[in-house]
């Protein structure tokens, strides 16, 4: 359907170049037409980049390189859609050909240690937010950084870094939830609980974020709901994760009635939480 409507598009180029100038001039025809191909080359790449297949936009993009070897903004969009995939090894050796291209930018080279932090290469990471300039001030920038320093457990520099983060962006959602997270690993359970509640503010939809907020009020013995935004399926879900949390404590018998009423909220069969009560149930009795 697309080819069609650019192929209309096309068409409606020409005849409109004709009717103005008569007997235009075929140079400027297919000047027009290249005009047309950039626009809807442009947009294909963003679709691409979003709603795409990663798989798929990594065919793409691998295609559209064979045709035009060199091409920057395919490379980025190559190593974009290679991250999505799942494959970020890969989409490190595409970041690092781009950083060392005379076209190569500070972004460039953030979205490269962002591709080694997806590949567990911790220190080439931080290598390269090394070699960024500290007048470089991005989300995606202080957003690294803050998850480098958790990896070193060096708090106080991590906490510095996600707040900052936080301030530089207008969907601070996914790093405040981050950020409550590493709170969670060190212990600090109400510190956690502040932060996976803001980050819900900003956006009530992200699950993650709400269950991790049940592990830090059941970390702190909480063991009832968060009022937040949740369908039925994810409070049935909520209470599983509740239940294998007081369960881990030795609070077995409260774990025991929140996996009894996972099972009774999941508007269909819940298999995970009626397997987890069945093995309750018989280590109890022997």
């Amino acid at each position: 359907m697309r080819h069609t409507v650019f192929f209309a598009l096309c068409l409606g180029s020409t005849a409109l170049l004709a009717g103005c100038n008569g007997g235009g001039s075929d140079a400027q025809v297919q000047r027009a037409l290249k005009d047309v191909n950039v626009i809807d080359e442009s947009n294909l790449n963003d679709i691409m980049l979003t709603v795409g297949d990663p798989n798929e936009a990594v065919a793409y993009f691998r295609g559209a390189l064979q045709k035009d070897p060199g091409r920057v903004d395919l490379m980025r969009g190559l190593a974009k859609s290679l991250a999505r995939a799942g494959k970020p090894t890969e989409a490190a050796q595409v970041w690092e050909k781009i950083t060392t291209s005379a076209e190569g930018t500070m972004d460039d080279r953030v979205m490269l240690a962002d591709a080694h932090i997806r590949a567990n290469q911790w220190d080439k990471a931080k290598q390269v937010l090394n070699s960024i300039p500290p007048t470089h001030e991005t989300y995606d920038r202080y957003r690294l950084e803050a998850m480098v320093a958790d990896s070193e457990k060096n708090w106080a520099k991590a906490d510095s870094f996600y707040e900052i983060a936080a301030g530089l962006t207008a969907k601070p959602a996914g790093v405040l939830n981050n950020w409550g997270f590493s709170k969670l690993t060190r212990g600090d359970n109400a510190g956690a609980e502040k932060l996976f509640v803001e980050a819900l503010k900003y956006d009530p939809t992200v699950f993650t974020a709400k269950n991790n907020l049940v592990l830090a009020r059941a970390a702190q013995r909480k063991y009832d709901l968060p009022v937040v935004d949740m369908t039925q399926t994810e409070r049935a879900e909520l209470l599983y994760t509740m239940a294998l949390a007081a369960i881990k404590q030795g609070d077995v018998s409260v774990g025991k009635g929140l996996l009894q009423q996972a099972i009774d909220t999941h508007p269909q069969h819940f298999e995970a939480a009626t397997r987890s009560l069945a093995a309750l149930d018989a280590n109890v009795r022997t």
